[in-house]
């Protein structure tokens, strides 16, 4: 038995039918030259031989009767066959088909008596190539730490065809030799720092309303994306050339991470316009923020969060990049002043208005405190990588929709690509898709504007 920590047992809490809380990736691969024709099925065979689970993928809430979601309870014997399944395409394996599976897979809810992950390896695209759609509860690991567990998995030696999967790897050894706290200890800390964050909560809710450079919640407009959800998902996925996005980064001397939010930004004014709901005041995005030190890939949720003015009123995409860039920048700024349990505090404020969209009648009275989250999870490696010969092609992070927050935008970096996985809810945004075509229509605004 293991405590739950408070962020973590969040996701477990807020999870329903509507509200799946699972995040995961849809990886596509181009088979070796010299693989032959069962060099799927080899594969899956060879992954169900590691055999040798770590402690996070064994781990489920216990029961204790009614009660749930305060303590882990760990299985011995893993049903590998299980959590790891192949599945086909059906004739003619077009990429549409490979992401309506994800969609389907993204959309159903991981078994809380059974270890919190699934792995599907997807034969038949028509082009040769094949796919893995992993998903695992947010409660067993954020997106970075997810991310950064699935590259130990690849290689950048095209020859090495050793067999690496995720739930096979042990976690890094702690740096200085510190021993892992004892379960008395853990739970003393969990305690602790859940008494220290009211009052840091208090004190920076102030002091957040006092600092006009902050983006506070409770302020962006009502849009079609600030509803109510049903359960099931539609998924979107492409790449975009990191040079290109470098190139405007240079031009207009930002980041890599403002020239995403202002593509992004200018795709939901096109799709909004498109559907006769553009609101006339600018919309807010939320921003994870990795708290977890680089050398961290441990389970559990090390992440904070700011709030982004996505400057949608404007047609300008020079201006709405300018605007977005010093909206993250002071942010930042103030962030980075504080000790982590108020940076956690400061986090708490801006998201704790998630929780009034379960009151029934409060999504169609209030103003959202966000109207999209955008992640940025850059967690690749500036070279190709491969599993037992086959080169990893895209790299798709797949978030949660929200209640109340019905698109979600995610992205990697894989290699010289940036990758864009967006996630929605199937009823509240029709025609998903339609946003990566508004990417590109953005990225090439964006270029022509700062002259990139």
């Amino acid at each position: 038995m293991e405590p739950i920590s408070p962020t973590d047992a969040l996701f477990l809490i807020g999870e329903s039918r509507e509200h799946p809380m699972h995040a995961g990736a849809l990886q596509v691969f181009e088979q070796p030259e010299d693989a032959g024709p069962h060099f799927v099925a080899e594969s899956y065979q060879a992954m169900l031989e590691c055999t040798d689970v770590q402690p996070t993928f064994r781990k489920h809430p216990a029961f204790f009767g009614g009660l749930t979601n305060v303590a882990w309870s760990f299985d011995k014997d893993i049903e590998l066959d299980y959590h790891l399944r192949r599945s086909a395409l059906p004739e003619p394996g077009r990429v549409r088909d490979l992401l309506e599976l994800a969609s389907r897979l993204h959309g159903s809810l991981l078994d809380r008596h059974r270890p919190l992950w699934e792995a599907h390896l997807i034969e038949g695209l028509q082009d040769g190539r094949y796919a893995v759609y992993t998903k695992y509860h947010h409660s067993l690991m954020d997106g970075v730490s997810a991310l950064r567990l699935m590259q130990r998995a690849f290689t950048p030696d095209p020859d090495d065809d050793e067999v690496r999967v995720p739930w096979n790897l042990a976690g890094r050894k702690r740096s200085g030799g510190r021993k892992r706290p004892s379960l008395l200890e853990r739970a003393g800390r969990t305690a602790q720092s859940t008494l220290a964050l009211a009052p840091s909560s208090l004190k920076l809710a102030r002091a957040a309303l006092l600092e006009q450079q902050l983006t506070l919640p409770f302020r962006a407009p009502r849009t079609m994306f600030n509803v109510r959800i049903g359960g099931a998902r539609r998924v979107a996925a492409q790449s975009w050339s990191l040079d290109r996005v470098k190139a405007v980064k240079s031009a207009a001397d930002v980041t890599v991470n403002d020239v995403i939010l202002a593509m992004s930004s200018g795709a939901l004014r096109a799709y909004l316009l498109e559907q006769n709901a553009l609101p006339d005041k600018p919309l807010t995005a939320m921003v994870p923020v990795n708290l977890r030190k680089s050398e961290d890939d441990g389970g559990g949720n090390m992440v904070g969060t700011f709030l982004c003015n996505l400057a949608t009123d404007l047609d300008d995409p020079a201006k709405r990049l300018e605007i977005i860039s010093a909206s993250i920048r002071d942010t930042k700024d103030v962030f980075q002043q504080l000790p982590p349990v108020q940076q956690l505090a400061l986090s708490a404020f801006n998201i704790g208005g998630l929780f009034f969209g379960l009151i029934p009648g409060y999504l169609s009275a209030a103003a959202p405190p966000f109207n999209i989250v955008i992640s940025n999870v850059s967690a690749g490696r500036p070279e190709p990588l491969y599993w037992r010969g086959a080169r990893l092609d895209g790299n798709y992070p797949l978030s949660i929709a929200l209640e109340g927050q019905a698109v979600n935008i995610t992205v990697t970096n894989n290699a010289n690509n940036l990758d864009f996985g967006l996630v929605g809810c199937r009823r509240s945004v029709p025609h998903l898709q339609r946003l990566l075509g508004h990417l590109e229509t953005s990225l090439k605004d964006l270029e022509r504007a700062v002259g990139a």
